[in-house]
């Protein structure tokens, strides 16, 4: 990975591409950051099993960003669409055909099976392939069951609703949304992160992310700024140290590497 400047963080600009990830990919943005994933990473030739540590089934290098990584999270997360063969279609079934499907597609191995990822404006569809489908093929969709399936069946709804939307529809121009407060709460994280790994003082990330004019006119030992910059810092941490687990819908760890990561500074 190249080394990077003290200031990389600076620029607000280079964020903006976390105002429009969902949760898996933002589970990534966090975990990519932790200096013990990295370190694992480096070692991943003598240590490749490490990767069921960090809830994925294979290592991914962390110099990636979400545009351009894939980690594979082990359970899959509920926005997971499984796809086989048809074992007895109907005759007016609807066909796989890989070229028709709209967005850019990316095929990625796992280590187990294919997957899929189209991304799309505004969502990102992840499809596990089963072994035995072929272009061409009537095909269903499939979900793992669970005590309480409903979510799930929301959740696939959801994406194959975006699939369809998608693939019906062409648009003459693109009009994206204002980001969400949760959207731009994600950014300001990762940004308030990335300054205070590069040894940046508080007030250095508050000048960069809200302006020397209002840390001029509003930093304060007891003020609300002060609070609010230390709290993005503080959960970039938490959620860098094991609460992406949350985002990628992993199962939380109680003892081990994230327990003993309350001690870090």
């Amino acid at each position: 990975m190249a080394e990077l400047s003290s200031d990389h963080w600076h620029p607000s600009a280079a964020y903006l591409y976390v105002l429009h990830l969902d949760g898996p990919a933002l589970a990534w943005e966090y975990l990519r950051r932790d200096l013990d994933y990295r370190r694992d990473w480096l070692r991943r030739q003598r240590h490749p099993e490490v990767a069921q540590r960090w809830g994925l089934r294979l290592l991914e290098d962390p110099g990636q960003d979400a545009r351009d990584a894939h980690p594979a999270w082990f359970p899959d997360h509920d926005t997971v669409v499984q796809l086989y063969p048809d074992a007895d279609p109907p005759p007016n079934a609807d066909l796989f055909e890989f070229w028709h499907i709209p967005g850019h597609k990316q095929l990625i191995h796992d280590g187990r099976r294919l997957v899929l990822v189209v991304r799309q404006p505004g969502c990102c569809l992840r499809l596990a392939l089963a072994p035995a489908l072929e272009d061409g093929m009537a095909y269903v969709y499939a979900i793992r069951a669970c005590q309480a399936p409903c979510i799930r069946y929301r959740a696939l709804a959801g994406e194959l609703v975006k699939l369809q939307e998608a693939g019906n529809t062409t648009p003459a121009g693109l009009v994206k949304p204002r980001p969400s407060p949760s959207s731009l709460l994600e950014l300001h994280t990762l940004q308030a992160l990335d300054g205070t790994l590069a040894g940046a003082s508080l007030r250095t990330v508050a000048d960069v992310l809200f302006g020397p004019d209002a840390v001029a006119e509003g930093w304060h030992a007891d003020g609300d700024l002060r609070a609010r910059v230390r709290r993005l810092v503080q959960r970039g941490k938490k959620l860098m140290r094991g609460g992406y687990r949350r985002l990628a819908q992993l199962p939380s760890l109680e003892q081990g590497r994230f327990a003993s990561d309350a001690k870090r500074p």
